[in-house]
């Protein structure tokens, strides 16, 4: 898939201005290739156009969040209708009502939700959730998994795994972090049953919560074994530590949900990225009796609230988001999902590039490994297969070919067989370009 793009002259532009106001030139995480971030003007389904007139096909998504692509027609107008009677208000609206009852009707453990802003105050407001119900302040988390900005979800986010096999220790994400959190976060290593039921075991009674993704993107998109998912089970039931089940990236998993999927017993969920139908949103969301916390109508335990929380025009796209995404959908786009696997397996072979694959679903990510990760320790990246996933991923975004700087891909619903191929072509020519050289 080869093309020739027009030199990005007005990205490069763009990026000078922003080096003024924005510290280290951008205001967020961004798809960054080479020495400036490529500025985006118009997306349209799987597609999506650079300032400079150049079309890609888009598998970042914006981080997973647009399972419909962009501009999807039923947000659009809905949307448009929202805009004429007003964005927001200090009042609620049936809006939210209606997004709320759609998401409780489709998920198995679901039976109240609050609406906040971004996964990150979902995240937070959930260990909120669980301490108050619990009386305890300690939470546990898998090692290398990415929860959002919130001091006790980003502890051992980035941390080297153990090679050793010994104590898996809470690692601050950031200079100045207080030892105070570190002393409330359990870290566990993932899919190690023995090792995790050792290290929960002698924090069982000062547990809160336990902070569970079941398919963690940060640390490789390695899915949770059955064993695992039945230890962190029995280990809530016996302890009472709540199960929280992260769905701000994994709710695209399945039609009802991420942990109904997995088995996984929850009692909180965090949602985010798809429920807000492309619009900034997050949830936090489980079992009536935990839920409580949160109610006014008597004493109020755990207060929550925010300036654009339920606002009608997220509250409207996300309800015709969720509305048009249905059972064969998702089926749809998980096929495609096996056929990218398949496919990179299969270029793996003819090029003999170390690359391999992970995920589920309409989920997938390429590690510049021969052998798929099992774990975080196998996922973990040297220097240099860093660079080479960054020189892989560039290549393709040279190709027309858009992911995450992670290797991380999300189909959405206008991707066919056409897109997947594209890419698998892509991806061919950048390996053997790479093996040449």
């Amino acid at each position: 898939m080869s093309q020739t793009f027009r030199q990005a002259r007005r990205s490069q532009s763009l990026y000078r201005r922003a080096c003024q106001v924005f510290p280290g030139g951008v205001t967020r995480a961004t798809i960054t290739f080479d020495t400036h971030p490529t500025y985006m003007a118009a997306g349209s389904g799987a597609r999506v156009l650079d300032v400079d007139g150049n079309e890609y096909i888009d598998f970042a998504n914006n981080f997973t969040t647009l399972i419909h692509g962009h501009a999807f027609p039923p947000v659009v107008a809905a949307v448009q209708e929202q805009l004429t009677s007003g964005s927001c208000f200090a009042n609620p609206t049936e809006t939210e009502i209606e997004l709320a009852e759609l998401i409780c009707a489709r998920v198995p453990g679901i039976e109240a939700i609050r609406f906040v802003t971004s996964g990150t105050e979902a995240v937070m407001f959930a260990i909120k959730a669980a301490r108050t119900f619990t009386g305890r302040q300690k939470i546990a988390k898998l090692e290398g998994t990415y929860h959002g900005a919130y001091d006790w979800a980003e502890v051992s986010e980035t941390v080297p795994p153990d090679r050793r096999g010994g104590a898996v220790r809470p690692v601050p994400n950031y200079r100045g972090t207080p030892n105070a959190v570190l002393d409330d976060v359990v870290v566990v290593p993932f899919n190690d049953v023995k090792r995790a039921a050792e290290i929960l075991d002698r924090h069982g009674d000062s547990l809160a919560a336990m902070l569970i993704d079941v398919m963690p993107s940060r640390p490789g998109l390695i899915p949770l074994s059955q064993d695992f998912v039945a230890l962190l089970n029995d280990f809530s039931a016996s302890t009472g530590a709540l199960i929280i089940s992260d769905e701000v990236l994994n709710f695209r998993a399945a039609l009802h949900g991420a942990a109904a999927a997995f088995g996984l017993n929850a009692k909180l969920f965090s949602l985010g990225k798809i429920i807000g139908g492309g619009f900034a949103v997050g949830a936090v969301a489980g079992a009536r009796e935990v839920m409580d916390v949160f109610s006014t109508r008597e004493a109020r335990l755990l207060p929550q609230g925010g300036t654009f929380a339920a606002n009608p025009v997220t509250m409207v796209a996300g309800r015709a988001c969720l509305q048009h995404l249905n059972a064969p959908d998702y089926a749809r786009i998980a096929d495609l999902g096996s056929h990218a696997r398949r496919g990179i397996r299969a270029v793996r072979e003819r090029t003999g590039a170390d690359i391999s694959v992970t995920g589920q679903g309409s989920l997938f990510r390429i590690h510049p490994k021969s052998d798929p990760p099992r774990t975080y320790a196998e996922f973990y990246q040297t220097p240099e297969q860093s660079s080479d996933l960054k020189n892989i991923l560039s290549g393709l975004a040279h190709r027309g070919i858009l992911l995450s700087n992670t290797g991380l891909a999300a189909l959405s619903t206008p991707m066919g067989p056409a897109e997947i191929d594209a890419f698998l072509s892509s991806l061919e020519e950048t390996l053997k370009e790479r093996v040449a050289a």
